[in-house]
């Protein structure tokens, strides 16, 4: 491929490296201060936090939603139990099928809606089928509003 000259700025910015560049860490990521730190203290305001409580959790699981119904995972009785020992939360949790497509998402959502809550640290999902998910777990409300 041939460029005329002017038409390419003349240095590239590292992230449009051709693949005949050699690759080079310390050019690449020199002054990079938005790199993620793997240092102990790296997420102080989240390690000083005080610990979450359940509600916290279960309030932060509201807003993770089932794409496919649109009805959140705790009206719909996807959530089993949530446990929070210090910083760390565990989750027990099941989905409508085994076969959901949208369980990977939903997991997702959940870790990243967890785990933004300050003062969380780990947080562990547990994918149960017992009791086996059926739709007298959704909330009654939910339930009349939906027509069941």
């Amino acid at each position: 491929m041939t460029y005329e000259t002017g038409l390419l700025p003349p240095q590239r910015p590292s992230m449009f490296r051709s693949m005949t560049e050699p690759w080079n860490d310390q050019e690449d990521f020199a002054g990079d201060d938005e790199a993620p730190s793997s240092e102990p203290g790296a997420n102080a305001g989240q390690a000083d936090a005080a610990p979450p409580s359940a509600d916290q959790v279960k309030l932060a699981l509201r807003k993770v939603k089932d794409p496919e119904l649109n009805l959140n995972i705790i009206d719909l009785g996807l959530v089993y139990d949530i446990r929070v020992d210090g910083s760390d939360v565990q989750i027990d949790m099941t989905l409508t099928s085994p076969g959901c497509p949208a369980g990977p998402q939903i997991m997702t959502d959940i870790e990243r809606a967890v785990k933004a809550i300050p003062g969380v640290g780990h947080v562990g999902l547990n994918l149960i089928w017992t009791p086996f998910w059926t739709p007298d777990r959704i909330e009654p409300r939910v339930r009349a509003y939906m027509g069941l």
